[in-house]
């Protein structure tokens, strides 16, 4: 399926932002687990510090806020996903390696879809993340 953009939306680059109250273990599980750059920092902009992590070709960004005075909130539902194409199942082994070592374990997708040519893993506010090889996908 190859959609065309919509020439009345010239969206040049795509942002998803969400609060934390545990920056630093939110980074490091985006960061160090998976392996994504950071692509800037800021602190105290109108009571609010953060990072915004790259994406494949730096056009999509994780942006990750903690304002100060906190509560976020709970993460959504099971179902609520962020879901990680990568190219093959080396890159995924790679990735649930380095995210163990981080102490994050996968656990059962609440999907079974997902079970077969995936992996999820929660990172530390309990949003889940599911890296995945669709070879018919790409």
């Amino acid at each position: 399926m190859d959609a065309a953009w919509p020439d009345e939306l010239p969206v040049v680059q795509v942002r998803m932002a969400r609060p934390t109250d545990q920056l630093d273990a939110v980074v490091a599980f985006y960061r160090d687990g998976l392996g994504l750059p950071v692509i800037t920092t800021f602190d105290h902009h109108a009571g609010y510090s953060g990072v915004v992590i790259g994406l494949p070709g730096r056009d999509y960004h994780l942006e990750f806020v903690h304002h100060e005075d906190g509560s976020p909130g709970p993460a959504p539902s099971d179902d609520n996903l962020l879901v990680l194409y990568l190219p093959d199942s080396r890159a995924i082994t790679a990735a649930t390696l380095r995210l163990g070592a981080l102490g994050f374990e996968p656990v059962p997708p609440e999907n079974p879809y997902w079970e077969d040519q995936g992996v999820t893993v929660v990172d530390p506010d309990g949003w889940r993340v599911v890296l995945f090889d669709d070879p018919g996908f790409a």
